[in-house]
This record gives C-alpha cells, structure tokens and sequence, in this order.
C-alpha cells in the first residue's frame, strides 16, 4: 500500500513521521516549505510532488491549513485517484463541507473520512493524539491500522460526525484555555505566586494533560507554539456557524472568540494558546509570568 500525506507542518511533520517508522509502508510527503520537506528526508521520508502523490497512492491523508486548500485537495485526489481510494481529511475542516466532499468522493467511488486530530505538538511527536473519525465504517476499519500509527482513533459515527466532535472538543478546550489565561492573570493580579499556584491546583479539579502543558508555558511566557491560536479560531469559527445552522446560542463560545479576535487584531494570533493570556494583561495592567 502507498500512502500519501500532504501537509506536514508543527502537527503533519511528527505525524508523517510516526506513520513512516511504525506502517511498514511506502509514505510519499510534501509540504509548500522546504524546511519541512528536508525534516521528512532527514527521517528516511520519500518527498513527492503533489501531482505523483494525487495520481499514484492507494491512501491519501491530508492535514491543511485552510478550507481552499482542503477542498481543492479532496477534488485532486479524486479527479486524478481511481474507484476504492481512501482519502482522510486529518484538518479540521467545516461539516457542511465535509458533506459536500464527501459526497464528490463517493459520486466516484472512493471514500473521505473526516478524521480531525486532537493534543498538540508533543502528543503528535509522542504519537498519542485522539483522533475522532467520521465516514464508512469500513473505510474507517481499513486505515485503523495506519491512524494507530500515530494516536487513538474512535470512529463516531458517519461523514461529517468526527468534524462535530472536533468542534466539540475545541469549545470545550477554548473555554479552559481562557479560563487559565484569566485565572493566572487574576493570580498575578493579586501578587501570589505563579509556580507555587500550579503546584498547588494541577492535583485538583482545575488540573490535567492541557494545564500540565501549558501553565509552565504561561508562567515562562514561552509562547512558542505547539498549537496556535489562528487555527484553533478556525475551529471556533466553524463552531459558530454550525450553531447558527442548528439555531443554538453558544455564550461561552462567544467569550472565546472575543479573546481570539482580539488576539488576531493585536499581532498575536500566530502564537500558542495560552499566548491568550496577554488579553487579560491588557485588560487587568499586570504582566504575568516571567520570561527569566
């Protein structure tokens, strides 16, 4: 089996490579960056261009950074793939458009599964991320073997149902991530300790996987980005138009998108998340944490 993988940035290049070490099987990359492209080479990856991957591979997995881009790959694959290609969408891209490929995709006798990823840059490395699948369960059973290559993936249900649970899931990280921003902020505020405060919450309620990442980040303002804030607003923005389509209000959802919007006004929106917290600098007059 040949597989191509098309993307291989902070979350596609670990990922990519995972896939290489642990499939056993031929992996074609590419990235639009060179750097990227020498990354996959240096770890024994063969780099193609896109045309060879589109026309050659059994398997074409995919994680891009904007909706243009996703469907004019979906509509390549398939313009150029033959009946019984399997095409997985890693992106976090919109339901309706989810729908609409996948429909293209089995008009001509191949499958799309929407198959978004969750847990950052160290668990794409670590091969660990959650992977939420969405599409033909036998689909969905045939790649198994090659997303286990690089995390734990749960089928959902059918196409389009891994792109809501995505969504899901990012409302719910979004809204955590801003309350550690405010919390912290709140702390410095008060002129407690930042450290000691971490020590003394992470054993309770408020602590786990994403607060043991990134709070040390915050106190260190190490905002080097395992996962930044322009592509979880993506996903917040597809949270809130697939709530209008549903005719729901989503008022901690709105909160988010206040911070992230005011991040992308002011020059931030390419950092990590929990870079999030310079909003309620803004807002509180405290610096918080200490780059030292």
């Amino acid at each position: 089996m040949k597989i191509g993988f098309l993307g291989m940035g902070v979350m596609g290049l670990p990922m990519a490579k995972n896939l290489l070490k642990k499939s056993g099987c031929e992996i074609l990359g590419y990235d639009v960056m060179e750097k990227q492209r020498e990354g996959f080479i240096a770890a024994g990856g063969t780099v193609a261009e896109p045309e060879e991957i589109y026309q050659t591979c059994d398997v074409i997995m995919q994680i891009l950074p904007t909706h243009a881009i996703i469907r004019d790959s979906v509509e390549k694959a398939v313009k150029f793939g033959k009946p019984g290609r399997i095409i997985v969408d890693l992106s976090s891209t919109a339901p309706d458009i989810i729908q609409e490929l996948y429909k293209l995709a089995k008009d001509a006798g191949m499958y799309l599964l929407d198959s978004p990823i969750s847990g950052g840059n160290p668990m794409a490395i670590a091969g660990t991320l959650a992977i939420m699948t969405g599409g033909d369960k036998e689909a969905f059973e045939e790649v198994k073997p090659l997303l286990e290559c690089m995390g734990t993936p749960v089928y959902v249900g059918g196409p389009a149902s891994g792109s809501v649970t995505k969504l899901v899931n990012n409302m719910v990280a979004g809204a955590y991530l801003v309350a550690m921003a405010e919390g912290y902020a709140f702390a410095a505020k008060a002129g407690i300790d930042l450290q000691t405060t971490f020590e003394a919450t992470r054993g309770g309620f408020a602590g786990g996987p994403l607060y043991d990442n990134k709070i040390p980040k915050l106190i260190h303002r190490d905002y080097e980005p395992g996962a930044r804030v322009a592509v979880h607003r993506k996903d917040i923005l597809n949270a809130k138009h697939y709530a209008h389509h549903l005719g729901v209000d989503t008022p901690m959802t709105d909160v988010v998108l206040q911070v992230m919007d005011w991040m992308n006004d002011n020059g931030h929106i390419d950092e990590d998340q929990i870079a999030m917290v310079k909003y309620y600098e803004d807002k509180m007059g405290v610096t918080v944490g200490s780059a030292d």
